[in-house]
């Protein structure tokens, strides 16, 4: 197997996948006004499509554990090819949803595959620089999400954004050849366990999408029924001694504040700059570009940063940049916006940084038999803890604020964005606080599978 070239397939790949996630939000109003809909209604274009995905991305993360990797990629890259055939040729709105949950569906072997091959094929070692390629591919995906978008629709349909996926096509022979035959022994697949923690996830979603306290509710009952359900089955979707591996546990709880500090960045950003600064789309897809082509030419870097000097280092720099980042739009968001977007390379730079430092460490944590399965859950907790940092971001900006957290922020129409990166500063200074005290060598610690074993059994 060519591990390098697998790498940098896979980076292409999160390229146009990344996209896909995210070029529609631009396009919302116009399909809107094309369907007779309310924003709130249209807006499950991109709601449905984050729901599918956390749920499935955990699911191919349990599949992996069963059979082979190259297997599960060609499915899931042909159902993500007929979801863009879908959307592209869609004449009423159902056929756009349809087309969208196709896409997720398939779409979602995509990230689960990035966070098990380096887990799986590459050594601890090493494995830094292989997280800082795939890395650098998202990053690269999310600041051309935008532009490509926004310039495609300026002289064609919107329709037309569900073609630039279909490419992922031409990556299916690759992933052929240079993934492996390995098949894991996880035993067999728990469909009950796997359908209720479905379940919980959608629930949760659509409690914190909605702010429905109902949906919130059925998520508590899905949850007590699936943690019954590993508990009592002889081969459940989640063995319960990976949870009482205490310290894959505590990253998992760091990478839910870790993702919901980093999606304040594609969140806030761009909001911050059409609120306070009225810039249009297309601009402020034009001022996030250089923090994300920062970040992705340095991403390799800190892959090796994490290899060389381990996570501690690299995950320290991180907080260091992204409370710089944090603490210069708190005095600063009112400036001119070209200082915002020279300020958000701090803040993408150490996103990416802390991702890959975080990545790393709960890789360290997984025996090898348990690797697809927490991985899995790993990219499910990212699309969990950006539903929920993206509803309170949400909510806090609806709300406003008439108060400043900093007091020397003199920017009276934008208080609540102060506050918000003043809050998001400390939280970063509290999670690094917890990770140096948790993960004092910062090097990544891989339990044996004799030890889990013994959790399992007792």
């Amino acid at each position: 197997m060519n591990v390098k070239k697998l790498l940098y397939i896979l980076a292409f790949t999160l390229i146009l996948s990344s996209m896909s996630a995210t070029m529609f939000n631009i396009v919302l109003p116009k399909m809107g006004e094309e369907f007779g809909l309310s924003y709130s209604q249209v807006s499950w274009v991109s709601a449905i499509y984050l729901l599918v995905y956390a749920i499935a991305s955990v699911v191919y993360g349990k599949l992996a554990d069963l059979i082979k990797l190259k297997n599960l990629m060609t499915f899931g890259l042909v159902l993500f090819a007929i979801g863009s055939l879908i959307g592209l040729i869609s004449q009423d709105y159902w056929m756009v949803i349809i087309a969208r949950v196709l896409q997720a569906s398939g779409a979602a072997v995509i990230p689960a595959s990035a966070m098990i091959v380096p887990a799986r094929y590459i050594p601890a070692e090493r494995r830094g620089w292989a997280l800082g390629i795939t890395s650098s591919g998202l990053a690269i995906g999310n600041a051309l999400g935008p532009i490509v978008s926004a310039l495609l629709v300026s002289f064609a349909h919107w329709r037309w954004l569900f073609f630039l996926p279909l490419l992922l096509v031409f990556t299916l022979p690759l992933y052929r050849k240079y993934l492996g035959d390995e098949q894991g022994d996880g035993g067999k697949l728990d469909w009950i366990g796997g359908g209720l923690l479905a379940g919980t996830v959608a629930s949760l979603m659509l409690a914190i999408t909605f702010s429905d306290w109902r949906a919130a509710v059925l998520a508590a009952v899905f949850l007590l029924l699936f943690l019954f359900r590993i508990s009592k089955a002889d081969t459940p979707f989640v063995n319960p001694a990976l949870f009482r591996n205490s310290r894959f546990s505590l990253s998992l709880t760091i990478a839910f504040v870790v993702m919901a500090i980093s999606y304040s960045l594609p969140f806030l950003t761009p909001q911050l700059l059409a609120d306070v600064h009225r810039l249009s789309p297309n601009l402020i897809g034009f001022a996030m570009v250089p923090g994300a082509a920062v970040a992705a030419i340095l991403g390799r870097k800190a892959g090796r940063l994490a290899d060389s000097r381990g996570n501690n280092a690299l995950f320290s720099l991180a907080g260091g940049l992204l409370v710089t980042y944090f603490l210069l739009l708190s005095f600063f968001a009112g400036l001119p916006p070209v200082l915002v977007a020279l300020f958000l390379v701090f803040g993408n730079v150490g996103q990416i940084f802390m991702q890959i430092a975080v990545s790393n460490t709960i890789a360290g944590t997984l025996p090898k038999e348990q690797m697809g399965i927490g991985m899995g859950l790993f990219s499910m907790v990212n699309f969990i803890s950006g539903a929920v940092a993206t509803g309170v971001y949400g909510k806090a900006i609806d709300q406003g604020a008439t108060f400043r957290l900093n007091p020397f922020y003199d920017y009276a129409d934008s208080y609540v964005y102060s506050n918000l990166y003043t809050l998001l500063a400390f939280v970063v200074l509290g999670v690094w606080t917890i990770y140096w005290i948790c993960f004092r060598s910062g090097a990544p610690i891989s339990p044996s599978a004799k030890n889990v074993k013994k959790q399992a059994a007792s």
